[in-house]
């Protein structure tokens, strides 16, 4: 495919977005990326990076595979107690000389990774999607801003609430999960120290984690089980964001402390959601990854390394391909079974551990 006539918009500047815009800008491709927010936002919390992510980035960016392990603490042990902080479970995780290690780490350096790889000229901040025309030639993307971009090929990147996917697959419902879930970083040297993610379990299912993220700070994850009122289906953020005392107060003293800890403009408080495999991954000239096309439980840890995937396979269907008919088919027939069975499984292990009030958003 001859790149530099081809021109790749790319809305959603998450990490899925920004690490296709890295490889397709590399590549030759005259890309757009558009993001909502003034400015890139790295806010976040701490994520688990699966060695299969890792080696979908030193695939594609081995320069922002290598900042990330310094940036991050290696997967060291996973160690699972009880809710009176007994350990019931224990697995030390070793690695091969040479092996990518599964990686504890903030999501900012990932991303400030990856949008170092990104020209600048490629940004287009405070663009809010509206709207997406296309004929067989072309595809059309109109922003709140008044600008609209044309081109060859959208990508939408959008994340779990994604505009872009109205016009592949309209109606696509949120699926909640049952989880009201608080996720916080703070400082710490020595409850969670050197690679090591704590699980505290409840009967069958996760109550709390806790995960070294590098740098003497730990990433805590708190979870309840939760009925979400009929005003509140199909929104991230829930009206009231306090963790209850009488749930907080279940957890040992030392795992309750680091929470408590936590500066509250360091906490956020999400419900949580999937969605139902997608028939398709494209329309036309439109096509979805990452959480746009296959939002799923993390209950496998798939979420950043599918998208990931998706963005190298995506580039390398649009490298060696005649068209973007051929490429687009390609790609789904190849990425389509993959993230089904991401979505799948994930959603079979959340109902394993306990999650029992799931309902359509």
């Amino acid at each position: 495919m001859a790149h530099s006539n081809h021109r790749i918009g790319i809305v959603g500047a998450g990490t899925s977005g920004v690490y296709l815009a890295s490889l397709l800008s590399r590549q030759g491709f005259q890309v757009s990326l558009f993001e909502k927010s003034p400015q890139l936002r790295t806010d976040g919390c701490g994520i688990l990076l699966v060695q299969a992510g890792m080696e979908a980035l030193q695939a594609g960016s081995p320069e922002a595979c290598s900042a990330i392990i310094a940036a991050g603490a290696p997967v060291k042990l996973f160690e699972f107690r009880n809710l009176r902080g007994d350990v019931f479970n224990a697995e030390p995780v070793s690695y091969a000389e040479k092996e990518l290690p599964g990686m504890l780490v903030h999501r900012k350096p990932i991303l400030e990774a990856l949008l170092a790889e990104v020209p600048q000229s490629c940004l287009r901040f405070g663009a809010e999607l509206e709207s997406v025309s296309q004929t067989p030639e072309s595809v059309v993307a109109h922003f709140s801003n008044g600008q609209h971009w044309e081109g060859d090929l959208l990508v939408g990147a959008d994340g779990i609430l994604s505009k872009v996917r109205h016009f592949v697959v309209p109606g696509v419902n949120l699926y909640y999960l049952g989880d009201l879930v608080w996720r916080g970083v703070v400082a710490d040297s020595t409850f969670c120290p050197d690679g090591t993610f704590l699980v505290y379990a409840r009967g069958r299912g996760i109550y709390a984690n806790f995960f070294d993220i590098g740098d003497d700070r730990t990433h805590w994850g708190f979870f309840i089980e939760k009925n979400q009122l009929p005003h509140e289906q199909g929104i991230l953020v829930p009206s009231d964001t306090d963790i209850p005392p009488q749930e907080l107060a279940k957890l040992p003293d030392d795992a309750r402390a680091i929470i408590e800890a936590t500066p509250p403009e360091q906490i956020v408080s999400r419900y949580s959601y999937d969605i139902d495999p997608l028939p398709q991954l494209y329309s036309g000239r439109v096509l979805l990854i990452g959480d746009a096309a296959h939002a799923k439980s993390p209950s496998r840890a798939r979420g950043m390394t599918s998208g990931f995937e998706d963005a190298l396979a995506l580039a390398r269907y649009l490298g060696e391909g005649d068209s973007i008919a051929g490429v687009l088919a390609d790609y789904q027939a190849e990425r389509m079974p993959i993230v089904h069975e991401y979505q799948r499984t994930s959603r079979e292990i959340s109902r394993k551990i306990g999650r029992s009030h799931r309902q359509a958003a």
